[in-house]
């Protein structure tokens, strides 16, 4: 390179010069060259028989300038060798950075030529004094569409924007210069864009605890941020979910009490909680944001229950207590599933004891001498707690097995055919209330046989059975009674079902460890429906038989906080309706009807 002067006239502006932007503005260079000149020299090189400048652009517009107004000298200038365009962007961008800043796309530019040159970003950050992070930032800009690189340069979209769409794809970039150029329609800017771009999740990888090497799909850098995100929210979930359940057996297996994970984007106010000891009952919360970040608050229990807790350590003298003696805060299941599971059961249990009319026999009896709240004589209700519940009831092959016996029973009896808003049961609420005679109803039994009589005797009986007591329980086992005969989870059951602890193990029965980990923090709603389309077989393995718990012989819970009915009745040496009965059997039931 060498030192020289030249004649305005012999210098042209080269193409290769980075700066495209804020060159215009030469107020502060033109009383500086009249009053002292060029004091640094313009970079140029050869090109033919005049000079194209690399670097000086704004002077040599400056000293264009002056010369209209009769100030002309020749230039002092730098001449660099022919050829080497790479070496040219190099000078030029060197001294421009050094110099008045340049928009973000011009640098792109600069730094894009350089990398088509050969050069990776480290060697242009290297080569200029800046941060490999900034070198990507200026290269990101190459991702946008053309349309909104021009807005940009006109200042019609903001810098902040125009970082967060070089996150986007190329197709999103489209749909969203065209909402730009849509007035009516709403258009993101900011974080809205991002939450936008993400579809409403921007799940950033420092939420995540599993390890990043687990995750499938793509991580998108923000380069004008401190983080990473992942571009597929659906394949973040389930391994975030897996991660929270083995966190939460961790903790149980730790010897905490109960482990509450509460829904995605529900808060937990400590100022609605009060700190408690493992040992005292303290119990874990984790709450997950919707960003999938997770936090996990150890040793609290809810104000209401702390307050419990204080009372039960009191009244056993301050030693502390066992916080298990103290009353669930939230039963598992709520009143109207409760009463949908008695029903259910109690239209099974009831069926099943019209094939044990021995069984039905000695009930009688038992009844007659220690009597309950049904035998004054009067039958079950079965009052349902809501219009779909009795619905579903109604639609119960055990309930319309029944109905059937019932209806035979009545032609055997002669009862006529009730109104259509008269009672229908064989025995009425109350008294005895049938138009005919009770001298007219025994002289009828009296001329049927024992078979049909007892035929009679144990529907009577299993009409005023009472339901929702442990006599139900009790006779469950004592019959064997399948549940899986007589009912199938229906849309009532589901839309019934609330805790979400209980869906999550029920889901864990029906689909696996790994789908009901994978879907932990899942709405109850989506973990229901997948529970169904396994019990159905769409798009899923079909699960045959499947009863959840409660419909069990004793029904039992999925959480410590289910309550149960306590067995009733010495049930366990079974029944045998094969043995036989013989004259001392009948004559001692006669003496105690």
């Amino acid at each position: 390179m060498k030192l020289t002067h030249l004649k305005l006239k012999e210098l042209f502006p080269s193409k290769l010069n980075v700066r495209k932007k804020g060159g215009g503005d030469l107020c502060d260079l033109l009383p500086s060259i009249r009053s002292l000149g060029v004091l640094q020299p313009l970079l140029v090189r050869p090109d033919g028989e005049a000079y194209e400048i690399i670097a000086g652009g704004r002077r040599y517009r400056a000293l264009r300038k002056l010369a209209e107004e009769g100030i002309a000298e020749p230039v002092p200038c730098a001449v660099m060798e022919e050829g080497d365009d790479a070496r040219a962007i190099e000078a030029s961008l060197a001294e421009n950075i050094a110099r008045l800043p340049m928009d973000e796309i011009d640098q792109y530019k600069a730094f894009a030529a350089l990398v088509k040159k050969g050069m990776d970003a480290a060697d242009v950050a290297a080569k200029f004094g800046v941060t490999e992070r900034l070198v990507k930032q200026r290269l990101a800009i190459a991702n946008l569409i053309g349309p909104i690189l021009t807005a940009y340069r006109k200042q019609d979209i903001d810098p902040g924007t125009v970082r967060v769409l070089t996150l986007a794809t190329k197709a999103q970039q489209k749909a969203w210069w065209e909402l730009f150029t849509d007035e009516e329609q709403y258009l993101p800017y900011g974080q809205a864009l991002k939450d936008w771009l993400f579809g409403g999740q921007h799940i950033p990888v420092s939420a995540a605890l599993f390890a990043e090497g687990e995750y499938p799909g793509a991580i998108i850098a923000d380069l004008f941020g401190e983080e990473r995100y992942f571009a597929d929210a659906a394949s973040f979930w389930p391994l975030q979910n897996k991660a929270i359940a083995e966190r939460r057996d961790a903790y149980l297996a730790a010897g905490w009490k109960e482990v509450v994970i509460l829904e995605p984007g529900e808060r937990f106010a400590t100022w609605e909680h009060a700190k408690v000891a493992r040992t005292k009952g303290g119990k874990v919360f984790i709450a997950i944001a919707r960003n999938g970040a997770v936090t996990f608050h150890e040793g609290y229990v809810s104000a209401k229950e702390a307050r419990r807790l204080e009372k039960a350590q009191a009244g056993k003298g301050g030693d502390g207590g066992d916080a298990a003696d103290t009353k669930p805060a939230r039963p598992e299941c709520t009143k109207a599933m409760v009463n949908y599971i008695d029903l259910h059961k109690h239209a099974a249990v009831r069926t099943g004891l019209l094939a044990h009319p021995k069984v039905a026999l000695r009930l009688v009896v038992a009844h007659i001498i220690a009597g309950s709240s049904l035998w004054s004589v009067n039958p079950e209700p079965q009052r349902a707690h809501s219009e779909d519940i009795r619905d579903s009831l109604a639609g119960s092959p055990a309930q319309q097995q029944f109905a059937k016996e019932r209806e035979a029973i009545r032609t055997l009896l002669a009862i006529e055919e009730p109104g259509e808003d008269e009672d229908q049961r064989i025995v009425p609420p109350g008294l005895f209330k049938h138009q005919r005679e009770l001298a007219d109803i025994l002289a009828m039994l009296l001329l049927m046989d024992d078979d049909t009589v007892l035929r009679i005797l144990t529907f009577v009986m299993a009409e005023t059975l009472e339901a929702g007591t442990g006599l139900i329980e009790g006779l469950g086992q004592l019959l064997k009674t399948d549940m899986a005969e007589w009912w199938r989870p229906d849309e009532t059951f589901f839309d019934l079902l609330r805790d979400k602890p209980a869906i999550n193990a029920m889901l864990r029965e029906v689909a696996g460890e790994a789908t009901a980990d994978a879907h932990l923090s899942s709405t109850a709603k989506l973990q229901k429906k997948i529970i169904a389309k396994c019990l159905s077989g769409e798009d899923r393995t079909k699960v045959e038989h499947w009863q959840p718990r409660y419909m069990g012989f004793p029904g039992t819970g999925y959480t410590g906080r289910f309550e149960g009915y306590a067995v009733v009745g010495p049930f366990e040496a079974g029944i045998d309706d094969d043995a036989e009965v013989t004259d001392a059997d009948e004559a001692n039931a006669e003496d105690a009807a």
